[in-house]
């Protein structure tokens, strides 16, 4: 089995995969443009942003990618289901860098880190500055799988409430209570973090819109880890102008890098990160853990996990 990385993990990956499965071909290079016979890779690993029509052209023995990330909405999604392949990706490996990511920015929020910084710096004390406490706030976390849920789990360790918002409106396991995409306003209402984790979808793209800040406290904080494009950049503009909400900490953006010279960098009332929650040195081994177990599935049989559905995008 001719099996093609399109980046290259750490050496003692590369050497634990190769013993682990010693009958296996393994390529591991730097970028896929370096990959010299692509047309034999039968299983392809991928972070999934390299692969294109073209490349997918040439992929002629195909019959399985594993996207080290989780989403896919940059990869050629109709080339791939016209030739069914499998698609596994590693869900779940970013779920605790993200939440703990997530954490951080709640506790910047209240403790007021960059001003007590920024007297730091200016060698001023002052006691008057005025701080609060995550405990006894409610957040809204909009998607509720694994990321969302090991969020709500650490905030409820600071006795925050929990909300989550979901398709089915189905209880999930530590949240207080769950509302549905269309209960959106309600769930966000009285929250004091809205905070999303919502992949790339049809159904996510453009979902928040200006009533839905309208909506929350103007002093709510509102985070996005999940993709940039669940908003449009001039409806949180104004949502932060017009101080519909108190602060916006944003990761993710609808075109990555941020490009210079952005409102968002200077903005004083949004942080910017680029991209960042999910990075860890953990990523790749979790992800390995992931390709290691579908690797046995697909050489001996049994049940994968994190198997795509082209259709749902996720």
């Amino acid at each position: 089995m001719n099996i093609v990385f399109t980046f290259r993990p750490p050496r003692d990956i590369q050497a634990d995969l190769q013993k682990k499965f010693p009958s296996q071909t393994f390529s591991f290079y730097k970028k896929i443009d370096d990959v010299i016979s692509i047309q034999e890779a039968e299983i392809l690993v991928t972070f999934g942003s390299d692969l294109t029509e073209e490349v997918m052209k040439n992929c002629r023995a195909l019959k399985w990618i594993m996207t080290a990330s989780a989403g896919i909405e940059e990869m050629p999604l109709g080339a791939i289901q016209e030739r069914d392949i499998l698609v596994t990706n590693a869900r779940g490996v970013h779920k605790i860098p993200m939440a703990e990511f997530t954490i951080g920015f709640m506790l910047n929020h209240v403790k007021r880190f960059p001003e007590l910084h920024a007297l730091e710096q200016a060698e001023t004390w002052n006691k008057q500055l005025p701080l609060q406490e995550l405990c006894g706030k409610e957040v809204t976390i909009l998607g509720t799988g694994a990321i969302g849920q090991e969020i709500a789990r650490l905030a409820r360790a600071f006795r925050m409430t929990v909300a989550g918002v979901n398709k089915s409106g189905n209880p999930v396991d530590e949240f207080d209570r769950i509302f549905t995409i269309d209960q959106l306003v309600p769930a966000i209402r009285e929250a004091d973090f809205v905070v999303s984790v919502l992949p790339s979808t049809k159904e996510t793209i453009g979902l928040l819109q200006a009533e839905h800040f309208e909506a929350m406290k103007n002093t709510a904080a509102f985070i996005n880890i999940g993709r940039g494009d669940l908003i449009s950049e001039e409806v949180l503009l104004s949502a932060v102008n017009d101080e519909e909400i108190a602060h916006a900490y944003l990761d993710v953006f609808a075109a990555e890098p941020l490009p210079e010279a952005h409102p968002f960098w200077r903005h004083p009332g949004i942080t910017v990160t680029p991209h960042i929650s999910s990075i860890t040195r953990q990523y790749v081994p979790r992800a390995m853990e992931i390709f290691e177990h579908n690797l046995r599935c697909f050489l001996n049989g049994g049940e994968y996990t994190n198997v795509i559905d082209i259709d749902k995008g996720y």
